[in-house]
């Protein structure tokens, strides 16, 4: 193996065990807090059992996406499209491309996040908006 692969796979190393030293320590902090907790109900309520409360695991949402995904996505639509497009023709789109579920409440988000995306993008000039009397304002890439 040569040397600067070796040196990679090292500085890699020492990358990963600093990580869990890290979560060790934040490990350790949250059961002491919890501890704490466990000590403070306790003087409130003697007969409080602490199985009896659930762990809340948060669970992002399905319509959530990475950095900078959104934007690609909106304007890769806007460049293939024959004419202007609806933010809710877009977002319906996007709903689609993701294979999420096409009910009212996924679609309303996305319309929301995709009003956003453009709004923004219009400021830096790369997309403007169409007057339309329809209830969605038209949208379309700046050639």
């Amino acid at each position: 193996m040569t040397d600067y692969a070796l040196d990679a796979l090292k500085r890699k190393r020492a990358e990963m065990t600093g990580e869990i030293a890290l979560c060790h320590a934040r490990l350790q902090q949250l059961s002491t807090d919890l501890e704490h907790l466990d000590a403070t109900l306790r003087l409130f309520a003697p007969d409080f059992v602490q199985e009896s409360v659930l762990p809340k695991v948060f669970t992002p949402p399905k319509s959530w996406s990475k950095r900078g995904e959104m934007s690609r996505a909106v304007l890769s639509i806007l460049r293939v499209a024959k004419g202007p497009l609806s933010t809710r023709e877009i977002a319906a789109m996007i709903v689609d491309q993701r294979g999420l579920e096409n009910d009212a409440g996924i679609l309303n988000i996305m319309t929301r996040r995709v009003g956003h995306v453009l709004r923004d993008k219009r400021e830096t000039g790369l997309v403007r908006s169409i007057e339309e009397t329809g209830l969605w304002l038209q949208w379309e890439i700046v050639r």
